[in-house]
């Protein structure tokens, strides 16, 4: 919902697009500087704390808009300014939320493969009705006023969380290690250990790398590729109808992750995803007619839609409770940060080479990525 209403208030605001862009890219910038922080304070000082207080500090943040509009005090600057407060605390809530499927699921005695698919499929659900639901409330109450529903899901969100009654794991790993006279290490420290597990750790380097290959080359087809094409083609309705296609299939596959698992093992379950993002990619490429464009965004989605929940398996299973945080936190500003460097390229090579060339070539790296990783002697540890 903040993603579309955003630029739209910026665009309401300033009459320019200019100023709306700069906001945009100015607000996501927090995410990937402050998601390893995040990461830390949620194994520091514990899941469900940091996960209840960064949404409710994200909930003033987006309420702040309508507030300030009501006390005549709403600026370009005053937005901007709200805008990348909320995007710093937004990190920490994802983060906490993902730490705790391991504890909910074991004290619900629920699967935890099904359970990380049910919430990355939730979570992409909620990518594709978020903005639906912000284009309907901006028609009907304007952009202003639409900034008070993230601020009363927000709400909500921390409201849920603080009625869980389960244990964390990482807060328990914690005492026992300072129990047992174990040494914790320094903030700098304590604040790179995510990066060096998933350094040291071949498997989780080789699926972190590929996911971050994917999502570079994912969002921006998204966002630059696919908008560019249809534009010359002068058919937004042709957009709609393939990105729509793109987050059904995101969805059902997220939801499908559990399902998989019960039936197939993870290496097949990650090479699959894997080659079938790359098959899907490289027909899309082609440009083809639009039914079979729109079918193939919605593969594209399918295949992707398992990723996130086998890589939030392969950190709970792989990694110690007290750590997890931060290796998520890691892997978050990592896919922060990958998507605006991916649409930064994506339209500097489209004016360079031209779209086909430019969507042939993301194919290309894609392809290679998904050979060198589905290949390698480490991937066939992601069964244990």
């Amino acid at each position: 919902m903040v993603w579309l209403a955003l630029p739209w208030l910026v665009l309401e605001f300033t009459g320019s697009v200019a100023a709306a862009g700069i906001t945009v890219a100015v607000s996501s910038a927090p995410g990937a500087l402050a998601a390893p922080l995040a990461g830390w304070a949620v194994d520091r000082f514990g899941r469900r704390t940091v996960s209840i207080v960064a949404d409710l500090l994200s909930a003033i943040a987006v309420v702040g808009i309508p507030i300030a509009a009501a006390i005549d005090r709403l600026s370009l600057g005053v937005i901007i300014g709200l805008a990348v407060l909320g995007a710093t605390f937004d990190p920490a809530g994802y983060t906490g939320r993902k730490a705790l499927i391991v504890d909910v699921a074991r004290e619900s005695r629920f699967n935890t493969d099904r359970l990380n698919g049910i919430h990355e499929g939730i979570f992409a659900l909620g990518f594709a009705v978020g903005p639906l639901v912000a284009a309907g409330s901006i028609a009907l109450f304007g952009p202003i006023a639409t900034f008070w529903l993230p601020g009363i899901a927000f709400i909500l969100a921390a409201g849920m969380i603080a009625l869980l009654r389960v244990s964390d794991a990482g807060q328990q790993a914690r005492a026992d290690a300072i129990a047992s006279g174990e040494t914790l290490g320094g903030f700098w420290a304590t604040i790179g250990l995510g990066f060096a597990i998933v350094w040291r750790d071949r498997l989780l380097r080789a699926m972190t790398v590929a996911l971050l290959v994917l999502s570079a080359i994912y969002l921006p087809t998204e966002t630059v590729i696919l908008p560019a094409y249809f534009e010359s083609l002068s058919s937004p309705w042709g957009l709609g109808f393939v990105l729509a296609a793109m987050s059904a299939g995101g969805v059902l596959g997220g939801f499908a992750y559990g399902w998989l698992t019960a039936r197939l093992s993870r290496l097949v379950i990650a090479r699959t995803a894997l080659f079938g993002v790359c098959i899907a990619v490289l027909v899309m490429a082609l440009l083809p007619p639009l039914p079979m464009l729109i079918a193939a965004g919605f593969a594209l989605g399918l295949f992707w839609g398992p990723m996130a929940p086998l890589i939030n398996t392969l950190v709970q299973r792989r990694v110690a409770p007290d750590a997890q945080g931060r290796v998520f936190g890691l892997q978050l500003s990592l896919f922060y940060a990958a998507p605006p460097i991916g649409m930064l390229l994506s339209g500097l090579a489209i004016e360079s080479y031209g779209l086909p060339a430019t969507y042939l070539i993301a194919a290309g790296l894609l392809a290679l990525t998904a050979l060198l990783v589905g290949f390698a002697r480490t991937i066939h540890d992601i069964n244990n």
